[in-house]
């Protein structure tokens, strides 16, 4: 079960604007390299730069699966949770799930 799903679009913009603020001296050099490279001019160059950087920031960023799943989406994932668990596990005796044989320890105190 995968407990990982990629955030919605809002919060993937917002981690991107705040990577490009953190990083716009880096981000300007590699314009400017990559310019230089393919003899385009940097806003030639700046929107593609763009777009890798928000496919990279896509597929690395992910919030976990209980922050965004829908009722049915927790119910199919409970049930294939269920279902990978072995079948054949010997069921536990009436005394084992009894208060007595759970607390057993403690009578004897």
């Amino acid at each position: 079960m995968n407990t990982s799903t990629p955030i919605g679009k809002n919060s993937e913009s917002q981690v991107l604007h705040k990577f490009k603020s953190s990083h716009t001296q880096e981000i300007q050099e590699i314009a400017q390299r990559l310019a230089q490279i393919t003899n385009l001019s940097e806003e030639t160059v700046k929107p593609h730069l763009d777009a890798m950087l928000e496919q990279l920031v896509r597929s690395k960023v992910e919030c976990p699966f209980y922050e965004i799943a829908t009722s049915d989406e927790w119910v199919k994932a409970f049930r294939e949770w269920a279902d990978s668990h072995r079948k054949d596990t010997p069921l536990l005796s009436d005394y084992a799930v009894s208060r007595a044989g759970i607390y057993e320890e403690d009578e004897e105190i």
